[in-house]
């Protein structure tokens, strides 16, 4: 629907942009554009309150989903765990970061740590981060 939209807004704009009719055509499609975001925005929130992964963006370190839910992605879990022992014992997020690269470990799109990805881990483990809901253990 967006290519359309995209599509039909070019071709409107390469007609006339002074002409009342092609002003209301831009407002018609802005709003049914808007209306279906809003749609899609309300489903996505009724989904995430019942537990369900609404799908916005990647699933966070630590997780992935599985046939429309989030559940613990147990490799990802054992970074985790290490990234926190190493936060508990004084070393810097750039130490951390550091210590990961050196030994190999990735990131969920196989790039190399980096201090804020150190960071993100450690707000949402340490409950800083609400973008959280309905986590499930893999059965």
């Amino acid at each position: 629907m967006l290519a359309n939209y995209l599509e039909m807004k070019l071709f409107l704009v390469s007609l006339d942009q002074e002409s009342p009719f092609i002003s209301l055509v831009f407002m018609s499609v802005e709003n049914l554009n808007n209306e279906t975001w809003h749609r899609l925005e309300q489903g996505r929130k009724a989904k995430a309150a019942q537990g369900g992964y609404a799908g916005y963006g990647s699933p966070a370190f630590g997780q992935k989903a599985v046939d429309g839910e989030l559940v613990i992605n147990s490799q990802e879990q054992e970074i985790i765990e290490l990234i926190r022992r190493h936060h508990k014992s004084g070393k810097s997020l750039q130490q951390i970061a550091d210590w990961l690269n050196g030994n190999g470990y990735k990131t969920k799109r196989g790039q190399q740590w980096r201090r804020i990805s150190i960071k993100r881990v450690l707000d949402r483990l340490y409950g800083k981060n609400n973008k959280i809901s309905g986590v499930r253990k893999p059965s």
